[in-house]
């Protein structure tokens, strides 16, 4: 019997819409899961803690999907944070793909067989 799953604590919503500024969706569609972040600069006095905090994790490239889990963040809000921060020319963004690399996205099967693998473990 497994037991029975928890739901997801995403926070305080009403922290949410203040560390967003009541937006729920970020200007455009810059950041995928996989997008790699870096930080132009440091931080600076007055700044959001939450911006504060991304320059902090992303002084080495760091995938979106991390930023959110480090911070503990809902990926919408997360993407809306960086939103911000690429605005002010403080992080640099790209995609694994585009940084002239000839990688692909794997197989489905080839990760299905990965998958098996790792649960045999």
């Amino acid at each position: 019997m497994t037991p029975p799953r928890r739901p997801v604590d995403i926070g305080d919503p009403d922290r949410l819409y203040t560390v967003t500024g009541g937006r729920s969706r970020a200007d455009d569609d810059s950041f995928d899961l996989v997008t790699l972040v870096v930080s132009e600069c440091e931080p600076t006095a007055g700044m959001q803690s939450e911006h504060v905090r991304i320059l902090e994790l992303c002084r080495h490239p760091t995938a979106v999907v991390e930023i959110a889990a480090e911070m503990k963040l809902p990926i919408t809000v997360v993407r809306i944070l960086l939103g911000d921060l690429l605005a002010m020319s403080r992080i640099t963004a790209r995609h694994p793909r585009a940084a002239g690399t000839a990688a692909s996205i794997p197989d489905s099967a080839l990760l299905k067989e990965v998958l098996h693998g790792l649960r045999n473990i």
